[in-house]
């Protein structure tokens, strides 16, 4: 028994030579051999790398000739990305749902602009989109927890969209109010508040608590109210993060009870026996679970 399971473990799967579809699909997309785990390293430091070059190409002061260089660098990286970009096509199976997909959609991004560029200028610098594919990191070094987080915070903002979006329509209404109020009381004194659209501005950034300070109310009365919307600012500011963590905490509770109730209705794969949550081995065959 033990033999013929050390027999099956160290048989290898065949995925062909190294040129077949099937062979550059599991280098590709696979996570679980070296070779993989080596391409998306590989990849991951090819996008840090032009992100750079991108970065410092926009710098004014580098002489002309750094500015080439860095020129061509992202030239062969957008040609390295397009290649990479064609093999993952060419050796799927299901070529359509890996292009609409996320992925399929941000690897397409992450090299387009530098085409475009061409047509249209500096669109180049859209290089940002590329760092949507540091992603992989969570498959490679294996950490799948903090992607899990990941897709809790997704959901849960998802699931709070509707209350973000009353709540914004509460404040728009409430800086609206403010600001119209504060130009009848600082319009005609002073210059800053020259209109409702700017005062409806100053209501705003007083609110959030960022105060440029390019707009001041002078009168009394204005500065009264002035404290009085910071003060809210700091009461209203807390609204969104008990929305999205109280969504948060949802999302792992369901998460929670599905697990134990996926656990609690286990069956052994080898003959179908019914397995308690707590065991390890089928009680019917011995079989490992």
């Amino acid at each position: 028994m033990h033999q013929l399971k050390k027999e099956n473990t160290c048989k290898s799967i065949n995925y062909g030579p190294w040129y077949s579809r099937r062979y550059v699909r599991h280098i590709i997309f696979g996570w679980d051999t070296m070779g993989g785990k080596l391409y998306d390293i590989v990849l991951l430091l090819c996008i840090i790398s032009s992100i750079i070059a991108v970065a410092v190409d926009s710098i004014k002061n580098l002489s002309t000739k750094t500015h080439e260089i860095l020129y061509w660098i992202e030239w062969a990286f957008t040609i390295l990305f397009t290649i990479e970009y064609i093999v993952r096509i060419w050796c799927l199976e299901k070529k359509r749902s890996y292009i609409l997909s996320f992925y399929g959609i941000v690897d397409l991004i992450s090299f387009l602009p530098t085409y475009l560029s061409i047509f249209t200028g500096s669109t180049h610098f859209l290089f940002a989109f590329r760092f949507i594919r540091m992603f992989r990191v969570f498959r490679i070094f294996g950490l799948s927890n903090l992607r899990t987080e990941g897709s809790y915070l997704w959901k849960s903002i998802l699931t709070s969209l509707p209350k973000i979006g009353v709540f914004m329509m509460t404040v728009l209404m409430i800086v609206t109010i403010l600001g119209s109020i504060m130009y009848i009381i600082e319009g005609e004194i002073n210059p800053t508040f020259s209109s409702i659209p700017k005062a409806i501005y100053w209501a705003t950034i007083t609110l959030t608590t960022v105060g440029y300070g390019d707009i001041t109310p002078i009168t009394a009365l204005g500065q009264m109210i002035s404290t009085f919307v910071m003060l809210l600012g700091y009461s209203i500011i807390a609204v969104p993060t008990g929305i999205i963590s109280g969504e948060i905490a949802k999302a792992k509770s369901r998460s929670k009870k599905d697990n134990a109730v996926s656990q609690s209705h286990r069956f052994c794969t080898n003959c179908g026996n019914p397995i308690h949550s707590e065991d390890s081995f089928c009680g019917k065959c011995g079989k490992a679970v």
